[in-house]
Parts: structure tokens; C-alpha cells; sequence
């Protein structure tokens, strides 16, 4: 009896304890200002470590845009007369990146109607200029979106524009770097993504094969199959063909990639609207080799929805991606959807952490942690679902804080380009007892109309540490460190930790580093005798390998089987001081 008492006891506690909840925020300036919006971006453009908001509006007439500077203390105030908010076009997609490597956030903003796109230069503090000499300045276009990425790897980030219109030609300019204190960009035309005619919506950069390399996945409306171009290096794209993620014929506004599953690779969402005509949206999982199985089961892809933006974020922080999709132009009631992960990739519609998910109609949605508490906010661009409605005001949701345990990590590229985009981070964790590798990969575009911080964010849920941390810097490089206590943001800039350790006899290298294998120490002097080393992981843990060779200054070692994580190479042979960290993926 009394075991089963003190059973129900813990039951009521745990039923008890607080949840996460979000709340809508109604009183801010932030959420008081209407307009036909379209894209939102979560960024920071004055360095000052809180992330601001920028808003486009879109009306075929032209209105100005909106950015908003965070206050610091959860409050926004509406900038007014700086460049950025004074182009009074029909503005669409809009995209923030470290363009020029100077230290500082730069925005491109695409519009509608065969008019000009707007290409803004930060200023150092937050204000823009207009340059006005930049090919991308210079065309008239039906542009929805663009996405900022290095493709070729040089360390300057190159711009893709999506056209729905027009000739519908998609744009890429590949950015050659400084010349006289001037950027220079080349139009590229010869490769797969420049040269279809396609109602182009979304654009993201993505390594879909884990090589390193960003590939290109571009979601079409009007029923057009979607294009997944596959970087092959030296400024090439090689057209993906048979795949069940190009051959899924839809109206397909947004795309949307994450690690869903925790296994390693990006997966996706991907929202479609049939215009006023409701459309299944679709999840592929990343078979861990760049192809893709459809998800056809579960509530996420059998929800109808007349959607058109997307984002991934853990939003109650338990260590997997959550996901959120808005709708408009549609008949009717509108809600936007909420789908929790239940932590193995399968998801769940959920009605009741948001307070309330109608919208007169909503294009993009980014979050990030406005008020930098630890938990996700979002934010939604709303506009108007028929041209005789008004303009709505958006919606802005603050997260209600529970009791799982947060991790945040901010990137400076400095052979990379400096705004870290295409960097990749995997984060290590006991969650639950159980070890959990998550994945994020830094982005200018995280949906259709929409950019989350590029702070990235992880939930650690019960875990008080990440164990192991790796970041892969679109560069090559790696930085990997360990033992990294939870509830904080971290600042990691480009540097190597791994690949040379020293030890008391000299210097050697240890190769490859990380590893998914065998590893090789070769040392300027002679190594300890295999059978004085000894391998632990990061809690302290022994942890068995084999010696495959031993030969004066060389050691092989076989670590497969060895679960991905950061390790610990010792020797207690007498007189030898020796301490290797060897990572494992």
C-alpha cells in the first residue's frame, strides 16, 4: 500500500510541475503595428547581443517596411526614418547576412510586381545605406525570397533569388570578395539552378550529404515538382532526379530543414497551399546518404492547410526540433499549426501551448529568444487574406519558461565567411539517461519568408551539461570543446582545437580528427607502450579500442563501434605524460 501511495504521490508531482506555455504579447510596439506583412527576421543588426526584428510589407501599392531594435528588456522600439524602412515597395522575402565580413549584419530585401529589390549595407550600429551599384540592385523582377550561402567555399556568402513571375529565371551571384573596398559579384548563369523557369518560391542552403559543402533546395508552387541541386564542388551543381523529395508533386510554398530525428542529417518540411485550396503538407527523412523517405503517417502531413511558412525550433526545450507552420488564403476560420516532436521524429498536433493560433492570414515565421531568458519566441508576419480586409497587426508569442535546461551558441566565421553561415554544430547531452547527439545548421533563410536567430539554440531538457560540442566551419576547420554547463550563450570564434595535441615527449598529430574509425598518432618521439594506454570519455568512463599497429613513433588505433562523442587518449607508463582528445562522429 504504501509503495503505491508514494507512486501516486510522485504521479501528482510530476502533473503538477510547471509547463512551458507561450503567450501572445499585445501591448509592445512590436505587436502594434499593422501592416500587410511578409517576411520576418529574428537578427541582431546592432551587435548589441539581443536580437531585433525585421518585418517586410507587401501591398501591390508599395508600404514601408518595419525594424524594431530590442530594448533589452523585452520591448521593441519601431525605427522610423533610417534607409531599411523607407523604400515603400511591395517587398516579399527579405535575408540578413555578414555580407560584406565586416563584423556587422547586411539585408536583402526582394519584391513583387517587376519592380527593384533593395540591397542594404549596415552601417556598424544598426543604421543601413543603400549602395545602389550592386547587379542584384540593378533588375526588375517577380521576386519571392532569397537566401544568402557560400557555396564555393571562398568565405564570402553568395546570394540565391527565387522569381515567380517574369520569365521566372532564378537568380544566383556569386560573391568574389573586395576589390578596392567594393564587393564584386558575378551573375551565374551555366549551372542547374539558374537555369530553370519555374514558379519559385523558397530557397534554402543545406548540406543534404554531409560533405561539407552547401547544396541548394528550391520549392516550387503551382503543382511543379521541387529541385534539390547537389554542390559537386568547384562551383558545380549536379540536378537531384528520382528521388521521392523531387518527385512529390505539390504547390509547395515553404521548405524547412532540420535534424527531426537526432540521427545526424537534415531532414524536411516542406508547406503547400493550392490557393484557397487546401494541400496536404509533406516531411521527408534524411536516410543519412542525401536521399530521402516520405513520411505519409501522422498529423503533420495529413492536416490539409493552405500554408505557406515554416520553421524548426525546439520550442520547450527538450532536445528535439518542434515545428511551425502558418496558413492563409484560405476560406473560413484560419489557425496556424503547432506540431510537437515526440523526440523520435514523429509529431503531434498540439492545440493548447499556443493560447491561440487564428490568424486573419500569415506568410513567414521566425523565432529566436527575444528576451534572452533561454526559451524560443516567435513571430509571425500576418497580412491580409483579401484585398477589402485591413491590416492586421502580427503576432508575436513569448515563451512562459519551464524547467528544462538550455544551451545557446553564437559563431564568428573568420576564414569562413564572418556571419558563420553553413557552419554546422552537434551538441552532446544525457537526456533522460540516454546520450543524444542534436544538430544545427546556421542559416539565412529557415523558411519561406522567414529567418530564425542565427544564435542557435538547443533544449538539453534534465541534462545540467553538454558533454561535447563540435562545430564544422563551412572552412574545414573544427572546434571542439567539452564539458559545457547548460543555461548559458556561448561565443565560439573560427579556430582549430583538434587535429595536433601536445604531450610531454613533443608534438604529434593525430589523424583523421574527428574520425568515424581508425586514427593514427604519429609522434616526433617514441609513444608509450600500447599496453599502458587507456581511453575515457568525457565523465570519466573507460572506454574499450583496439590497437591495430604499434611501431616506434606510430600508433593505429580500430574506434568503430565507439559512439559519437569526444575521448580521452591517456598512458600511465611511467615518465610519460600523455593525453590525446580524439573525436569521435
Amino acid at each position: 500500500m504504501r509503495t503505491i501511495y508514494l507512486l501516486l504521490l510522485s504521479l501528482l508531482i510530476w502533473n503538477s510541475s510547471p509547463a512551458q506555455q507561450f503567450y501572445r504579447v499585445l501591448n509592445d510596439t512590436l505587436a502594434r503595428s499593422p501592416g500587410d506583412s511578409r517576411s520576418v527576421n529574428i537578427v541582431d543588426v546592432n551587435g548589441d547581443g539581443w536580437d531585433d526584428v525585421f518585418i517586410t510589407n507587401g501591398p501591390q501599392g508599395g508600404e514601408n517596411n518595419m525594424l524594431f531594435i530590442n530594448n533589452g528588456d523585452g520591448t521593441f522600439t519601431r525605427i522610423w526614418n533610417d534607409t531599411i524602412v523607407k523604400d515603400h515597395s511591395p517587398s516579399d522575402g527579405a535575408t540578413f547576412a555578414d555580407v560584406d565580413n565586416d563584423g556587422d549584419l547586411d539585408c536583402y530585401v526582394v519584391t513583387w510586381y517587376n519592380q527593384k529589390n533593395y540591397f542594404y549595407l549596415n552601417n556598424g550600429d544598426g543604421t543601413f545605406t543603400r549602395p545602389g551599384i550592386y547587379p542584384f540592385e540593378l533588375v526588375n523582377t517577380y521576386s519571392e525570397t532569397a537566401s544568402w550561402g557560400d557555396y564555393d567555399g571562398n568565405g564570402w556568402v553568395d546570394l540565391y533569388i527565387t522569381n515567380s513571375a517574369g520569365n521566372q529565371k532564378n537568380l544566383l551571384y556569386k560573391n568574389d570578395g573586395m576589390n578596392q573596398g567594393v564587393m564584386v559579384f558575378t551573375k551565374i548563369d551555366n549551372q542547374p539552378p539558374a537555369a530553370q523557369a519555374k514558379t519559385s518560391r523558397s530557397a534554402n542552403w543545406v548540406d543534404v550529404n554531409n560533405d561539407g559543402k552547401p547544396d541548394l533546395f528550391v520549392s516550387h508552387e503551382s503543382n511543379e515538382l521541387n529541385d534539390l541541386f547537389i554542390n559537386m564542388g568547384g562551383g558545380n551543381f549536379q540536378q537531384m532526379s528520382g528521388d521521392p523529395l523531387v518527385t512529390a508533386l505539390a504547390s509547395s510554398i515553404s521548405s524547412s530543414w532540420g535534424d527531426v530525428d537526432n540521427d545526424g542529417d537534415m531532414d524536411v518540411v516542406i508547406a503547400n497551399s493550392g490557393n484557397f485550396q487546401p494541400q496536404n503538407n509533406m516531411l521527408f527523412l534524411n536516410n543519412g546518404d542525401g536521399s530521402f523517405t516520405r513520411v505519409t503517417t501522422g498529423d503533420l502531413v495529413n492536416d490539409g492547410g493552405c500554408s505557406y511558412g515554416s520553421t524548426m525550433y525546439d520550442m520547450d526545450n527538450d532536445g528535439d526540433l518542434d515545428i511551425f507552420i502558418t496558413n492563409g488564403f484560405c476560406n473560413g476560420v484560419i489557425k496556424n499549426f503547432y506540431y510537437r516532436n515526440e523526440g523520435n521524429g514523429i509529431f503531434v498536433r498540439d492545440t493548447t501551448t499556443f493560447p491561440d493560433l487564428t490568424t486573419p492570414a500569415s506568410y513567414g515565421v521566425a523565432c529566436g529568444d527575444l528576451n534572452n531568458d533561454g526559451w524560443p519566441d516567435v513571430v509571425v508576419a500576418t497580412c491580409k487574406n483579401t484585398s477589402q480586409s485591413p491590416n492586421p497587426v502580427d503576432l508575436v508569442y513569448y515563451s512562459t519558461p519551464g524547467t528544462n535546461h538550455w544551451l545557446k551558441v553564437k559563431l564568428t566565421g573568420i576564414v569562413s565567411n564572418r556571419s558563420a553561415i553553413g557552419a554546422r554544430i552537434k551538441v552532446k547531452a544525457m537526456i533522460s539517461g540516454v546520450p543524444v547527439w542534436q544538430t544545427r545548421e546556421v542559416s539565412s533563410q529557415t523558411g519561406y519568408c522567414g529567418q530564425n536567430s542565427l544564435t542557435q539554440h538547443f533544449g538539453l531538457k534534465d541534462a545540467l551539461i553538454a558533454d561535447s560540442l563540435i562545430v564544422y566551419w563551412p572552412s574545414g576547420l573544427i572546434t571542439v570543446l567539452t564539458g559545457i554547463a547548460a543555461g548559458q550563450t556561448i561565443s565560439i570564434t573560427e579556430t582549430s582545437s583538434s587535429g595536433v595535441d601536445l604531450h610531454k615527449a613533443g608534438k604529434a598529430k593525430v589523424y583523421p580528427n574527428p574520425t568515424s574509425g581508425r586514427v593514427t598518432i604519429v609522434s616526433e618521439e617514441k609513444l608509450p607502450v600500447p599496453s599502458s594506454l587507456f581511453m575515457t570519455d568525457v565523465f570519466g568512463r573507460n572506454i574499450n579500442f583496439h590497437t591495430v599497429s604499434a611501431a616506434g613513433n606510430s600508433l593505429v588505433l580500430d574506434l568503430h563501434g565507439l559512439a559519437g562523442g569526444v575521448y580521452f587518449l591517456r598512458s600511465n607508463e611511467p615518465g610519460r605524460d600523455f593525453n590525446f582528445r580524439i573525436v569521435v562522429i
